[in-house]
């Protein structure tokens, strides 16, 4: 079986190694600098070759001190495995959620590994929401396509130990915890089978980890349970060179988990991780006993070992460019032993022979971002917008900066593996920049930036990849000069190239996220030695608070098509919607026709409206009246806006996902959205909206007719409250509010006037005071998952489920994620329940929708989903709240 480098060309395309050329990691951060203690740290990293695979379930499931120990102390290639993205978690940040949120979380973790120094993978399991068993999850993922990516991360970095962070007897509790331990322990099988997923050995050899550990803790073990037949290590320790301890480095990687409120605080001293042995050899005072993490593993590899050795020892950390000769002399070695291993020979090129060429691939990779970080060199290429059209021509600012006292000349600079002569031939003189612009052209087949698993309709259970995506055809147009004075030919001479990078199905399998679409290649001569460096082109703003921030560049459609997000468009009768669709350009002087596709008997007005927009990011909405039909019947369809331009339908919008703590981030989302037609009876007008961690609910209830009006904590008195015929709390809002701790004797005595308060799920941990309600009641983890979970009226009489809207079984019909979630464990007898319902298996729970009579008014609890009901366009759950927000009103007519 032959050595494939086009898959290698991800970490390393092989002829840049032969050539000595590096790339950059970074796809879309701040380009990275490093101290000296940083580079001797990687210095040190060079003479360890082992390997490991922490794999766990969801983002903030990994033990970030481990890891930051693992790769920092031990400094071994470090990885972690999410078979999710975490898409069907809450967003304690913002409205995200769904594809938003994993778009989130992805970055999340990225910024969690940058800092604790591990890598991120990922399979293409969906997190569709809260699972209770690993069977119910097996039922919904595709369980062997799952253990096929993870076989295939396995295989493509080849550890040498796995270590999973859940059990699989269940103590995890949520079932795809578990369901991640049971892939694991099939997974270390599986990889070392060449039968099993053998489509995989046209990119990667099979490989077989030594052993697979479950990495135990003070949350998992027994009481009483025997822990002598487990290893442990002190994971607490402290680095020197980086100026922390293991406990510190981990409370920042899992602080970035803004969006799940995981801010975590150090901790400094002895900290034990316990290890249960699951799988392989034996081992009895440490995970990588016996496991050679020395170069030899390489054939020929002592003499790299002792050049390594010699650097350590003559580093010099004020002057860290004098290791520069040593590192081209390294490199040298490597290159040397990675031709050797590609010589054809009677010998098969199999088994540790290709194990060595990737070790080699990688480890060159590392000496080459060294002799950047040795130089101080530094390299931006960043385009003058975020947003470019592919086929459009986009202007790239360019500037090489040499830090250090060696002599580099700066060759050539060109667009993404084209080697066109630029004629540049100039010195990089110490802390002079080279500065020019540079025009470069994406290519018309390149498509939109849209992350690659989002870019085919998923299942509830897993993502669909596309045969191969096109992330990079770069085209250089032309050069110039910003300023003569650096010496730059104004309009240097250029041969036009071209050069793809098509990942295939098969090796988009784990990326964290898109590759670069656009790359610059930068060739110098460093002391007589050939040197080139690629970096991503990126757009850089300044942010008055801040500072200087960096994202990816985005490729859009030439003309963007956006409905409101979140919105589901409900007709309660036969009257007339508008639905606004707002068009952004791509690119100036985009002309066309724009119009709905609605289902058979609902019509627009207008049908199709022309449009022109002459200016890049200009905008147009447009206002539809959209008349159901006379005949819908109640139920649920969609409507889709499409933009007509030159032949060519758009129907994406575009939604920028914008924190400060992750880069900006770009989707764009289908033109669609739920049209419901659904028979409803409301009583009341004015609704008090108090926001929680972040929901649709507003908008929703304004589909139907209310009058919301958003309100601050601030702004939570009886008195105001008294206009409003309801207040009703986000989700979460006890437990990001803190000010509720003070008002909430005003919503009490709103209530007692004779108000009534919705409260939307409430996380059982974290509240912001003991009680929440007017009596008690005690929060819990308990839920519904199955989102049709049958029904049971525990009060049939009662007027939450007679007025003005009949609730009957079918209102619980066609509910997406779940049912319900955080349902109270126990409460005072004065609350009364409504329903109940239950997973399979398990006893059905009352406490879903909780109401209780308190003075003149009413206090509803409900964990019901509606979050996410809502904006979904569920019929029955905009009943279901209606009736909550008229409950009380019933004799009032």
């Amino acid at each position: 079986m032959r050595f494939n480098l086009r898959s290698a060309a991800r970490y390393l395309a092989a002829f840049a190694v032969l050539n000595s050329a590096a790339f950059t990691e970074s796809k879309a951060q701040t380009p990275k600098t490093y101290t000296s203690s940083e580079i001797l740290l990687g210095l040190k990293k060079l003479n360890v070759l082992g390997s490991v695979l922490y794999i766990a379930a969801h983002p903030d499931d990994e033990n970030t001190r481990l890891i930051a120990y693992l790769a920092n102390e031990r400094l071994l290639e470090t990885g972690y495995l999410s078979c999710t993205r975490g898409d069907g978690g809450q967003n304690l940040i913002g409205p995200e959620l769904r594809e938003g949120l994993g778009v989130i979380r992805t970055q999340e973790l990225l910024a969690a590994r940058r800092t604790d120094g591990g890598q991120q993978f990922f399979t293409r399991a969906n997190d569709f929401g809260f699972s209770k068993t690993p069977e119910e999850t097996f039922r919904i993922w595709d369980k062997e396509q799952v253990l096929a990516d993870m076989v295939w991360v396995i295989r493509q970095r080849r550890p040498d130990v796995l270590i999973t962070r859940f059990p699989t007897d269940g103590r995890g509790g949520h079932g795809h915890h578990t369901a991640s331990a049971i892939l694991a322990a099939e997974a270390f099988d599986a990889a070392g089978d060449p039968k099993r997923f053998p489509e995989q050995l046209k990119y990667v050899q099979a490989w077989q980890p030594k052993r697979l550990f479950w990495n135990s803790g003070s949350f998992f073990v027994k009481p009483g349970e025997n822990m002598d037949g487990y290893l442990k290590l002190d994971a607490g320790g402290y680095n020197p060179l980086l100026g922390q301890s293991y406990g510190e480095i981990a409370a920042r990687s899992r602080s970035n988990h803004r969006s799940q409120g995981f801010g975590s605080a150090a901790t400094r001293g002895e900290a034990l991780e316990y290890f249960q042995p699951l799988k392989g050899t034996p081992a009895k005072t440490d995970l990588f006993e016996g496991i050679d993490q020395t170069w030899k593993r390489v054939s020929g590899g002592t003499a790299i070992e002792n050049a390594v050795g010699e650097l350590i020892r003559k580093y010099d950390a004020s002057n860290p460019s004098a290791s520069v000769a040593g590192l081209f002399k390294l490199n040298e070695l490597v290159k040397q032993l990675l031709q050797a291993k590609q010589t054809p020979s009677k010998t098969p090129d199999v088994g540790a022979t290709r194990e060595q060429k990737m070790i080699l691939i990688e480890k060159s990779r590392e000496v080459q971002k060294l002799i950047a970080a040795c130089l101080g060199l530094s390299i931006t290429a960043t385009a003058a917008e975020p947003l470019v059209v592919a086929g459009q021509k986009m202007s790239v600012a360019i500037v090489v900066l040499n830090r250090s006292q060696k002599e580099i000349t700066l060759k050539r600079v060109s667009g993404f593996m084209t080697m066109f002569d630029t004629v540049m031939q100039k010195p990089l003189l110490t802390g002079k920049a080279i500065s020019f612009t540079a025009g470069l052209t994406i290519n018309k087949k390149v498509g939109t930036s849209q992350p690659y698993w989002l870019r085919l309709p998923s299942s509830v259970g897993m993502y669909q990849l596309p045969d191969s995506v096109l992330v990079a055809e770069i085209m250089s147009k032309s050069m110039s000069t910003s300023a003569s004075s650096n010496g730059v030919p104004q309009k240097p001479s250029i041969q036009v190239s071209r050069n793809f990078l098509k990942p295939t199905r098969q090796e988009l399998i784990g990326m964290p996220e898109n590759e670069s679409n656009a790359s610059v290649l930068a060739s110098m001569e460093v002391e007589g030695q050939q040197y080139s460096l690629y970096v991503p082109v990126l757009y850089k703003h300044t942010d008055p608070v801040l500072g200087e921030l960096y994202q990816p560049l985005a490729v859009v459609p030439p003309v963007m098509v956006n409905l409101p997000p979140a919105r589901s468009y409900v007709f309660a009768d036969n009257k007339p919607k508008t639905v606004p669709v707002t068009l952004r350009a791509g690119r100036a002087g985009v002309s066309g026709n724009l119009a709905l596709a609605l289902p058979a008997g609902w019509k627009s007005e207008p049908a199709t409206v022309p449009f022109t927009l002459a200016n890049k990011d200009q905008e147009l909405t447009v206002d539809f009246q959209v008349q159901p039909s006379a005949t819908a019947a109640s139920g649920h369809s969609e409507l889709r806006a499409t933009a007509t331009v030159e032949g060519q339908k758009y129907s994406r919008g575009i939604q920028p996902i914008v924190y400060p703590h992750i880069p900006t981030q770009f989707l764009f989302p289908e033109a669609v959205s739920p049209l419901v037609k659904v028979d409803l009876k409301r009583r009341g007008q004015n609704v008090a909206y108090l926001m929680g961690a972040g929901d649709e609910v507003p908008d929703a209830l304004r589909q139907i007719g209310y009058n919301v009006t958003m309100v601050n904590p601030l702004e939570l008195t009886a008195a105001n409250l008294k206009k409003f015929d309801a207040l009703v709390v986000g989700i979460r809002a006890y437990n990001t509010v803190d000010r509720l701790k003070s008002q909430q004797p005003e919503i009490l005595k709103y209530i007692e006037q004779g108000g009534n308060v919705i409260v939307q799920y409430v996380v059982a941990r974290g509240t912001v005071l003991p009680e929440i309600g007017p009596y008690p009641m005690k929060l819990s983890s308990d839920r519904v998952t199955v989102e049709d979970a049958p029904v049971t009226f525990l009060k049939p009489q009662h007027p939450l489920l007679n007025f003005p809207n009949k609730i009957t079984e079918q209102d619980f019909k066609g509910w997406v994620q779940e049912q319900g979630l955080y349902y109270p464990s126990s409460w005072d007898p004065k609350y009364q329940t409504i329903i109940s319902s239950g997973d399979p298996g398990e006893k059905p729970k009352e406490s879903a929708i909780l109401v209780a009579d308190y003075g003149k008014g009413h206090y509803i609890y409900t964990g019901l989903s509606l979050f996410r009901e809502l904006p979904a366009g569920v019929p029955g759950a905009f009943r279901l709240i209606t009736n909550m927000i008229s409950y009380g009103k019933e004799k009032v007519q």
